[in-house]
């Protein structure tokens, strides 16, 4: 975590602290506009990315100045840092921490990038560490997708949760609902407007792990429409080839997430203690099966069981 006292916004020009490089991308997501700039702060030298969002009425700032709130309370090697917030007239801008892998979804839809299990492994792994912090400081992300998590460099396995800006903090006692997020990764208790919980977060990363070890996204459907309507009648399975070689240990962890009744999910720290995610002997046999594959493009040597 980088060395700072609670963020508060400060009404200045950001130019006299960063210095902007053109936008990397831009940013359009439930009715918030902008661009992210890679920057660099100019006392320090320190590379960082600056999020500006178009943020004009009181309510869009106040939308804002939650996602920062969020931010404040939380601590955490898998979740992207906030370093500072700047406010103008027109724009809230948040400096956070440089992450320069790319999105964990560019890693999947790669051809040229193959994706063994034992990868998935490490990813959901770190994805889990980061939920379960969340988690402890009440707050739920509610809008996990392979988009909102960025690898740290190209060579590693290394990566953060991002973009907090539909999070909220949580109380158990003031039941919450919400009503958006996106399609292919809504729990099925926020398309029937029901209410919340952590185990909301949890729905989501099994849609994730599904995609991560196949390529596939569980529920997807022709339309939006039926994309829901496959979710709330939960079908799926693991009938595709893509998960002929998949162990029974990763089939069982999904298939403890992707259930209708939040209630029946894991939670983080169980998910964590599951054997997919903590059985060494497993990991083993994942990590030779793995370097018995002679090429990205080539296939795997079938394992026999021990």
């Amino acid at each position: 975590m980088y060395d700072f006292e609670m963020i508060d916004l400060a009404t200045v020009e950001i130019a006299f602290f960063f210095f902007l490089f053109p936008f990397l991308f831009s940013l359009s997501s439930r009715g918030r506009f902008g661009q992210v700039h890679k920057c660099v702060e100019n006392s320090s030298g320190l590379t960082l990315a600056a999020k500006v969002i178009k943020a004009r009425s009181q309510k869009e700032k106040e939308i804002v100045k939650n996602e920062i709130q969020v931010m404040n309370n939380l601590d955490h090697a898998n979740l992207i840092q906030l370093y500072a917030a700047y406010e103008s007239r027109n724009d809230i801008i948040l400096v956070l921490e440089y992450v320069g892998g790319g999105e964990l979804f560019d890693r999947i839809i790669d051809e040229n990038y193959t994706l063994m299990e034992l990868d998935a492994v490490v990813f959901i792994r770190q994805i889990c560490e980061g939920l379960q912090h969340m988690h402890k400081m009440y707050i739920l992300h509610l809008d996990l997708k392979p988009e909102n998590i960025l690898c740290v460099s190209r060579v590693t396995n290394k990566i953060k949760i991002i973009d907090f800006g539909l999070a909220r903090i949580y109380k158990p006692r003031e039941k919450l609902r919400v009503n958006f997020g996106t399609p292919e990764f809504l729990a099925p208790e926020v398309i029937n407007y029901d209410f919340v919980s952590f185990n909301t977060d949890m729905w989501s990363l099994g849609v994730i792990t599904y995609m991560i070890l196949s390529g596939l996204c569980p529920f997807l459907g022709d339309d939006d429409n039926q994309t829901l309507n496959n979710i709330l009648a939960c079908q799926w399975n693991f009938e595709e080839q893509e998960f002929v070689e998949t162990s029974k240990e990763a089939k069982d962890f999904i298939s403890r997430l992707l259930i209708v009744n939040k209630s029946w999910r894991m939670g983080a720290a169980e998910a964590l203690r599951h054997p997919w995610l903590s059985d060494s002997v497993l990991h083993h046999h994942l990590y030779t099966k793995k370097t018995m594959c002679r090429s990205r493009r080539s296939s795997c040597v079938p394992m026999t069981d021990s």
